[in-house]
């Protein structure tokens, strides 16, 4: 077992390294955050996330499917749409993600706004 000094261990782990590295970008958190109700298809999550880019969605969502939260599955129609839902390991975000809504709601200026049954 490796000796660890006092600032080896007050050093940012590796796995908060990780999730921030992912959630620290714009947007991330809002895109899991609105499929924990269900799958969505790219205009459904461009209308939840005001203010998002089809740019930056795309951008966003391909990360996403790359880190193994979320599914991008086509509907052949026609017409042709996406529809995005989370995986196994998206869904397990979920008690975080609403932990972090209630502290915001908390320590946050001009928390909440919506009733409750809508969250």
């Amino acid at each position: 077992m490796a000796d660890h000094g006092e600032q080896a261990c007050k050093r940012v782990g590796e796995g908060m390294t990780r999730v921030f590295g992912l959630f620290g970008k714009r947007w991330t958190g809002l895109i899991v955050a609105t499929l924990l109700s269900g799958p969505a298809y790219f205009a459904d999550l461009r209308r939840a996330i005001p203010g998002i880019s089809e740019r930056m969605l795309s951008d966003r969502l391909t990360e996403l499917a790359a880190a193994g939260l979320l599914l991008r599955e086509v509907d052949a129609g026609p017409p042709l749409r996406v529809a995005y839902r989370l995986t196994e390991a998206g869904k397990a975000l979920e008690p975080a993600l609403k932990e972090l809504g209630r502290w915001a709601e908390q320590h946050l200026e001009d928390g909440g706004g919506c009733p409750d049954r809508f969250r």
